[in-house]
C-alpha cells in the first residue's frame, strides 16, 4: 500500500484528489494539510511514501516544503501539484528535490500512475508540463536541445537507452523488465548517469532526456 500526504489550500481540490487516489487499491490518503507548514508537521509524524503538494500554499509554500521535506524525509517522494500559469515556479523547482510535476486540471489516471511512479523509485512529469518548462530553459529549445545532445553523448549506448526511458517516467522495475535487467542494475546505471550528467535527480535528468530527443514513443 502506497501512503500518501495531500496538502492543498483549497478544501474541495483536496476532496477531488482524495476521491481519485481512492479509486485505486494500492493508494490510501493518510493525512491532509491546508498548508505547507502543516504538510511538513504531517509528514514529520506519517512518514508517507509520497507526498502531492500545491505549490501556491499559505505560511509555506509547496517549493519551500518540497526542499524542506527532502532534508528531513529524504526517503519520501514529493510531486508538485500546478497549473499552467505556474510554469515560472516549476522551472525553480527543479533543485529541490520534487520527483514529479502534475497538472491539477490533468487525467486522472496521470495522477494515479504518477503516484504509483515516484512510490517505486521514478519520476512523472505531465507531458505537456514537460515541453512548457523545457521552453522556459533556456532561450532557444533548438540551442538546448544541441546543448542536451552534447551532454548525453559521452553516455554509453545503454546508459542513453536508460535516460530515455528514465524521461519516460518508468521506475527502476519498469525500466528492468523492459531491457531485461535486474531492479539493481537498473539502479546502478541510473546512479552512474546522474553522475555523469551532473545532474541532481531523476525529474532534472528526464528534462535532459526530453532536450535530448532520447524519450521513446509511447
Amino acid at each position: 500500500m502506497t501512503r500518501v500526504l495531500l496538502a492543498d489550500d483549497e478544501t474541495m481540490m483536496r476532496a477531488g484528489v482524495r476521491a481519485i487516489l481512492g479509486a485505486a487499491p494500492d493508494i490510501e490518503v493518510v493525512a491532509e494539510a491546508a498548508d505547507g507548514r502543516e504538510a511538513l508537521d504531517l509528514a514529520l509524524r506519517h512518514r508517507p511514501d509520497v507526498c502531492l503538494l500545491d505549490v501556491r500554499m499559505p505560511h509555506l509554500d509547496g517549493l519551500g516544503a518540497a526542499a524542506e521535506l527532502a532534508k528531513a524525509l529524504p526517503e519520501t517522494a514529493v510531486v508538485m501539484l500546478t497549473t499552467f500559469s505556474e510554469d515560472e515556479y516549476i522551472a525553480g523547482a527543479l533543485g529541490s528535490g520534487a520527483a514529479g510535476f502534475l497538472l491539477k486540471s490533468g487525467d486522472p489516471r496521470e495522477l494515479i500512475a504518477g503516484v504509483r511512479a515516484v512510490a517505486e523509485g521514478g519520476a512523472c512529469l505531465s507531458p505537456s508540463v514537460a515541453r512548457r518548462v523545457i521552453s522556459r530553459l533556456g532561450d532557444g529549445q533548438l540551442g538546448r536541445g544541441a546543448a542536451a545532445r552534447a551532454r548525453v553523448a559521452e553516455l554509453t549506448g545503454r546508459e542513453r537507452e536508460v535516460l530515455g526511458l528514465v524521461g519516460a517516467g518508468l521506475s527502476n522495475a519498469e525500466i528492468g523488465r523492459r531491457l531485461f535487467l535486474v531492479e539493481g542494475t537498473v539502479k546502478a546505471y541510473v546512479s552512474a548517469i546522474l553522475a555523469r550528467l551532473g545532474v541532481k535527480n531523476r525529474v532534472q535528468a528526464a528534462i535532459l532526456a526530453y532536450e535530448a530527443g532520447l524519450v521513446p514513443a509511447s
